[in-house]
């Protein structure tokens, strides 16, 4: 990871996302932020593998959407991702979505560290957090 946005993840509208309205739902917005979640937290070690071995996960706790701009059916959408705040039990992300036109929507979301054994909200492990901080470093200047 570097001081640049994270960039793993593009998509393209999908037809089950457009609406009667002739562009993509609202609820798409949604599910394109949480693919482009998944592919972040795989990146940081936190995916199913994480939680296949630990117990534990990442729940969503809240999630904002932004939009600014509609989008059609078999527009390619890119997703930058920047890890805005992170404490031992939470981490905050700010996606940016865009098509070659420019920004759509900015979803900004916070996600909890669940252990799934006890049902509790519980600190990331050290070597997650560590670097969980060092990105949140590196991105602070994005925020």
């Amino acid at each position: 990871m570097d001081a640049e946005p994270f960039r793993e993840y593009t998509t393209e509208v999908r037809p089950e996302w457009i609406d009667y309205n002739n562009h993509m739902t609202d609820s798409a917005y949604a599910a394109v932020a949480s693919e482009a979640t998944e592919v972040f937290l795989a990146t940081l070690g936190l995916s199913a593998d994480y939680q296949a071995a630990t117990g534990c996960t990442t729940y969503t706790a809240e999630t904002h959407i932004y939009f600014k701009k509609e989008a059609a059916l078999g527009a390619r959408i890119t997703v930058e991702t920047v890890l805005v705040d992170t404490d031992p039990k939470r981490i905050r992300l700010r996606h940016t979505l865009a098509t070659p036109d420019g920004p759509i929507a900015t979803v900004e979301s916070l996600y909890l560290h669940v252990n799934q054994h006890t049902g509790r909200v519980e600190p990331f492990p050290a070597d997650r957090q560590h670097l969980l901080n060092e990105i949140t470093t590196l991105h602070k200047e994005l925020s």
